[in-house]
């Protein structure tokens, strides 16, 4: 009895690390480049800007499978990238970095949006003073605008991870299915279905619906307490 129990346990607590590891790292990618996309687009602004914003949110529209063959032409081995990943020894095809290269791709638009519109609600005025006082760009972005925009920077970075757990088909196109090495819980609902393993599934479906419901209610109380201010 123990031992079947084991066997029912296992695969979903690899499965929700696997998915948690991935969330993570894509979240932490897109908090760095996120900000500075953000700041670039805040601080120049004309159609060229206007032309890479919309590149930077196509993933919003674009199908999961999509963005997957993307990443495979990118990053697979005839590529000039994956020949010059390889020559360091970097793998991204069918292993978990490339799981997380795909989630954050997928995810990206999720956390630059929220930034960049509290960007654009920091007062004009606030911004020059920082310039009578002399602090660079990075200063103020450091010190000024950052820390003015953060419940907006940590909201979307919630709906990032969020979102992160649950990515199936582009992870699944360029990481694969391999258990406990790039299995994600989103893949292993999948997998669970087609195996017809209706108990795992609705188990791994639970887990995942929790820890997503808890994500959007923080994300939630951010956005009220941001209005309220």
């Amino acid at each position: 009895m123990q031992m079947i129990l084991m066997e029912q346990i296992e695969p979903i607590v690899i499965a929700l690390w696997l998915s948690l590891k991935v969330a993570f790292f894509a979240t932490l990618i897109n908090f760095v480049c996120g900000i500075l996309c953000a700041a670039f687009l805040f601080k120049y602004k004309n159609r060229w800007t206007s032309l890479l914003e919309s590149f930077l949110t196509l993933p919003m529209v674009l199908p999961p499978t999509v963005l997957g063959y993307y990443l495979l032409v990118c990053f697979g081995s005839q590529s000039f990238i994956g020949e010059w990943l390889a020559s360091y020894g970097i793998q991204l095809i069918f292993t978990l970095k490339g799981a997380i290269i795909a989630a954050a791709v997928v995810t990206f638009p999720l956390v630059l949006k929220p930034i960049q519109a509290s960007f654009e609600q920091i007062p004009q005025a606030i911004l020059d003073a920082s310039k009578i006082i002399g602090l660079n760009e990075w200063q103020r972005l450091i010190i000024i605008i950052l820390p003015m925009a953060w419940e907006s920077v940590l909201a979307g970075l919630l709906l990032g991870f969020a979102r992160s757990l649950g990515e199936f088909g582009a992870t699944l196109m360029i990481a694969g299915s391999i258990p406990g090495k790039t299995q994600t819980i989103s893949i292993s609902i999948w997998e669970a279905v087609q195996a017809g393993n209706d108990q795992l599934a609705f188990a791994l479906v639970v887990i995942i619906s929790m820890v997503c419901i808890l994500i959007l209610w923080l994300v939630k109380v951010l956005n009220l307490r941001h209005w309220k201010q």
